[in-house]
C-alpha cells in the first residue's frame, strides 16, 4: 500500500466515455451528499486561509472537464506550525493549479538561474523525500504537487528550515497542470512515487499511470527528460511496466526492458523501511524521453 494514502473508500462508479473524449473518462456522479461535503471542505478552507492567503479546496473548481480522479482530496488537522508555514509562505512558494494560466518556470523559480531544470514531484505525503532530494540537488527546481494540506503546510516548513529555495508546492489536479500549465518540453523529469494503487479491480480505472497520463506527462519532458515511478503494489507496478514500455515516446533506462535499481537520488523513507521490513517489494521505473 503506498506510504501516502490510506486504505481507499468506496467511491461511486461512473461511466466510461467514448475513447476520444478528452481525459478518457467521466467523473463520479454528484449527489447531495457529495455536494455538501464539498461546500463544507470549501467553507472549512476559506476560514483557515481568509481572503486566499492559503491552498484553496478546489482551485479549478468546475472550469475544466470533470473525469474520474486519482486522488481524493483528504483535508485532515493541520497543526498550528503547519498553519503558520503556510500563512507566510503560500504566497511566496505557493501554485494554485487552477488551469488559468501556462507557469514561467524561469519566474517560478527566480531564485534559480534562467533555464534551470525543473521536475514535477506529483504526490509527495509529508515531503519529506521531496526536501532531502531538494537538499541533494540545490542546482534543479522541484514542483511537488499534492491535494494534502498538512503536507503542504509541512514541506513548505521543512524547505525554510532548511534553507532550500529551490521548492515551490502546487495545489490540486496534477493532470491539469500538466496539460493546462506546462508547456511541451518544459521539465527535466517526472516524479510519481508510491501513487495511490487502488487495489480492487473495480477501481483500477482510478490509477493515475494509465496510457493518457504517460502520453501527456511525456508531452512535458524535454529531450532526455526522465519518468520516474515508484510502487510497492506488484501487481500495479507490473501495470506501469506494461503502460510505459507501450509509449513510444520514451524508452526504458534498462538494458532488459524490465524494473530498475533504487536510484542514489530517490531517499529511502521511513515508510518504505517499514514496508521493506514487511517484505514488501519495490519497484522503480526510468523512462527516458526521446529525443
Amino acid at each position: 500500500m503506498s506510504e501516502k494514502t490510506p486504505q481507499p473508500t468506496e467511491v461511486a462508479e461512473a461511466p466510461e466515455t467514448h475513447p476520444g473524449a478528452r481525459g478518457a473518462l467521466a467523473a463520479p456522479a454528484r449527489n447531495t451528499q457529495s455536494v455538501q461535503g464539498a461546500q463544507g471542505t470549501r467553507s472549512a478552507q476559506s476560514a483557515m486561509f481568509p481572503d486566499g492567503t492559503g491552498p484553496s479546496a478546489d482551485p479549478a473548481g468546475d472550469r475544466h472537464e470533470r473525469r474520474i480522479r486519482s486522488f481524493q482530496p483528504r483535508r485532515s488537522r493541520v497543526t498550528a506550525a503547519q498553519r503558520d508555514a503556510l500563512l507566510r509562505l503560500w504566497p511566496k512558494w505557493g501554485v494554485e493549479i487552477d488551469g488559468d494560466r501556462r507557469l514561467d518556470l524561469d519566474e517560478l523559480f527566480d531564485t534559480l538561474p534562467p533555464g534551470s531544470p525543473v521536475v514535477l514531484e506529483i504526490g509527495f505525503g509529508m515531503g519529506e523525500a521531496t526536501v532531502r532530494m531538494a537538499a541533494d540537488d540545490p542546482a534543479t527546481g522541484i514542483l511537488a504537487a499534492d491535494v494534502h494540506t498538512p503536507g503542504q503546510g509541512n514541506l513548505l516548513g521543512q524547505a525554510e528550515r532548511e534553507g532550500l529555495s529551490n521548492v515551490r508546492v502546487a495545489n490540486g489536479d496534477a493532470i491539469i497542470l500538466l496539460r493546462e500549465m506546462l508547456d511541451p518540453g518544459s521539465l527535466a523529469g517526472i516524479r510519481v512515487f508510491f501513487p495511490d494503487p487502488w487495489p480492487k479491480k473495480r477501481h483500477h480505472k482510478r490509477r493515475i499511470v494509465q496510457p493518457e497520463f504517460v502520453e501527456l506527462a511525456a508531452s512535458r519532458l524535454r529531450p532526455g527528460g526522465l519518468l520516474h515511478c515508484a510502487t510497492d503494489w506488484e501487481p500495479y507496478a507490473e501495470q506501469m511496466l506494461q503502460v510505459l514500455t507501450g509509449c513510444p515516446a520514451l524508452e526504458n533506462t534498462q538494458p532488459d526492458g524490465g524494473f530498475a535499481p533504487r536510484p542514489d537520488f530517490r531517499p529511502l523513507t521511513r515508510f518504505e523501511r517499514q514496508g521493506l521490513d514487511k517484505g514488501h517489494v519495490v519497484r522503480d521505473l526510468l523512462f527516458r524521453r526521446l529525443s
